[in-house]
């Protein structure tokens, strides 16, 4: 910029809305020292509109960029400063209102937030009566508090102060900004809830506990849910007493995921635990739920099951076991041999006039039997999958002479290891060890 040709004591440029102002201060004659503003020398209307759209256009994608509601006021601050204002207050209110408190303070000067949170304590901070920026009084700050409004409900505040007045551009782009934060906090808070949510119900499809006390019976379960969330449905496990030195346990897989694979889920948890207390044998009890889920009709999903009951002996423990379509249960000796030892029968959910037929198996000391869901089986590296090639059934072999849960932790640790990407499918593990 070319400063005026003639002496003055003071000049510079401001900016307003869409106008861009240079502006002189100088010594009129016979004025002695004094000096007083004249006229504004020159006005030029600038265009700082693409500057603008792009600010907000980065800032978007910064609130965008994030889905965590503790974030989102964190980042709005750090937007607004310094480009915008000398420091930021961010006010929030509960997802189910109540008053407003600070969740995030930022300053240009780091060493003055403590000092500004002080200050900040002795105001109180209006509510949302409307949609327009109200001033707030604070110390030399010149204040204001944009409303952060979202589907017609209150968010919190945004206060923005600055040491001079703010002009009117900034203040409207203040006001654009607070309305996309607000929309990129009412975003992450739905995000959140339904996180919660399926975790909430996650935790209600899986088991209340498993036995403590199971003489004879040493076993270990490993369960992961897999994708965004851990969203709900997909893979499950049981394992409850039925009578003094038997137990009931299950290990399954529904199609898909979210709220209808979780219907399943709960129905089969449900149906095999009634069941086994009616007195219903392990066959009686997998046609029955077969039964059940056809009659949900199209809300039904085909299941994969591997159910069985465990009864102590002299000798070990004796199973028996149903695998309907599930990948095959591998019994491993104490000699490090390993071998399938259940017939594969119809998945659940397909055929009404479907009949299962229980195989016997027998669980000397040191016997190891292993059940896995496909998250397992189907695990994938490249064009490989793990259980290619009998690869489970080699990783089940180096794990002879070792306990239930030292067995168990070696399957998931080689699932984790086997490609790098991280696993699309919810994964299952359940090791039964005869004692």
């Amino acid at each position: 910029m070319v400063p005026p040709s003639s002496s003055v004591a003071v000049w510079g440029v401001s900016f307003s809305g869409a106008h861009r102002t240079r502006w002189a201060r100088i010594a009129l004659p016979g004025a002695g020292d004094a000096s007083r503003p004249v006229a504004d020398w020159t006005g030029k209307r600038t265009s700082q509109g693409p500057g603008w759209l792009g600010f907000l256009a980065d800032a978007s994608d910064l609130l965008a960029g994030t889905l965590d509601p503790d974030m989102v006021p964190a980042l709005i601050a750090q937007i607004v400063v310094p480009r915008l204002a000398t420091w930021c207050a961010v006010y929030t209110t509960g997802t189910d209102g109540g008053p407003l408190d600070l969740a995030y303070l930022w300053h240009a000067d780091e060493a003055r937030i403590d000092g500004l949170r002080e200050e900040l304590d002795e105001v109180t901070v209006p509510s949302v009566d409307n949609l327009t920026p109200v001033p707030i009084q604070l110390g030399d700050w010149q204040s204001l508090a944009f409303p952060l409004v979202a589907r017609g409900r209150s968010l919190g505040m945004m206060c923005l102060g600055r040491a001079g007045r703010f002009p009117d551009d900034v203040a409207q782009l203040a006001e654009d900004l607070g309305r996309r934060a607000a929309l990129a906090m009412d975003n992450a808070r739905l995000y959140a809830q339904q996180a919660d949510a399926n975790r909430a119900l996650q935790r209600s499809l899986l088991p209340p506990g498993t036995p403590a006390e199971t003489p004879g019976l040493d076993y270990s379960v490993v369960y992961e849910p897999a994708g965004e969330n851990n969203e709900v449905g997909g893979d499950f496990y049981d394992l409850y007493a039925v009578g003094e030195g038997t137990w009931r346990f299950a290990i399954g897989d529904v199609c898909g995921t979210g709220p209808q694979a979780a219907a399943v889920t709960g129905l089969a948890r449900h149906t095999l635990r009634l069941l086994a207390r009616e007195g219903y044998d392990v066959a009686s009890v997998v046609s029955r739920l077969n039964r059940a889920i056809l009659e949900e009709g199209e809300r039904a999903r085909f299941l994969t099951l591997l159910h069985g009951e465990i009864r102590r002996t002299p000798d070990g423990l004796d199973l028996s076991l149903i695998s309907a379509g599930h990948p095959e249960a591998l019994r491993l000796r104490p000699s490090g041999v390993v071998e399938s030892v259940v017939t594969s029968q119809s998945l659940l959910g397909v055929f009404p006039e479907a009949e299962f037929v229980a195989d016997q198996v027998h669980l000397g000391p040191g016997d190891v039997l292993l059940g896995v869901t496909d998250g397992v089986t189907e695990r994938r590296s490249g064009g490989r999958l793990l259980d290619d090639d009998g690869g489970l059934s080699k990783l089940l072999a180096e794990c002879a002479e070792l306990s239930a849960r030292a067995v168990a932790e070696r399957i998931r640790r080689a699932v984790q290891d086997f490609a790098i990407e991280p696993s699309a499918d919810d994964l299952a593990i359940l090791v039964l060890r005869a004692v």
